[in-house]
């Protein structure tokens, strides 16, 4: 497997992503940062930037990581090949990479805490792909992909600071 891993969040994921990134450095893996600090941000921005580079081929994998991880996951599976999904215990993240072959991690920084994210990931990237029966679904998804996608890719640099409406205690 390609030891490089592409990482991002909006502000909601931040510590968590800077937990994680530590992380996959001491399992030996390269990590490219491709945002947020903790200021307010758009996942978007930062879900485009990790999806591109899973669709270009760039990394195997990446993780996203936002308040709930479904925001992310929603932006990323918009990018041709890209398999993200939204998880929140390791017994779904052994599933999504062994049944669906999950390119993408998602996570929610206001969902989980450290040590339940550490183990998603720990789980997440060491299954591997069942094969097998599952091919036929991943085959369909490709031929689906190619009718409905027209391989552009949207991928715009996030103006350095928005100014929009955040309350960083709003509750879920």
């Amino acid at each position: 497997m390609n030891k490089t891993i592409y990482v991002g969040c909006d502000d909601s994921g931040y510590e968590m992503k800077l937990e994680i990134i530590k992380l996959l450095k001491d399992e030996g893996y390269e990590v490219i940062d491709c945002g947020s600090n903790d200021r307010p941000s758009r996942y978007p921005y930062y879900a485009a930037k990790v999806a591109s580079a899973v669709s270009a081929g760039k990394a195997e994998r990446g993780i996203l990581i936002c308040g709930s991880g479904i925001g992310v996951s929603i932006a990323a599976n918009k990018f041709k090949g890209v398999r993200a999904a939204a998880i929140t215990d390791s017994y779904s993240a052994r599933l999504t990479r062994r049944h669906n072959d999950s390119n993408v991690l998602c996570l929610g920084g206001r969902m989980l805490g450290k040590w339940a994210a550490l183990e998603i990931v720990r789980v997440w990237l060491s299954t591997e792909y069942d094969c097998g029966h599952h091919d036929g679904s991943l085959k369909l998804l490709e031929e689906l992909e190619d009718v409905t996608m027209t391989g552009n890719v949207w991928c715009p640099e996030q103006p350095p600071y928005e100014e929009f409406d955040w309350n960083p205690n709003q509750t879920l």
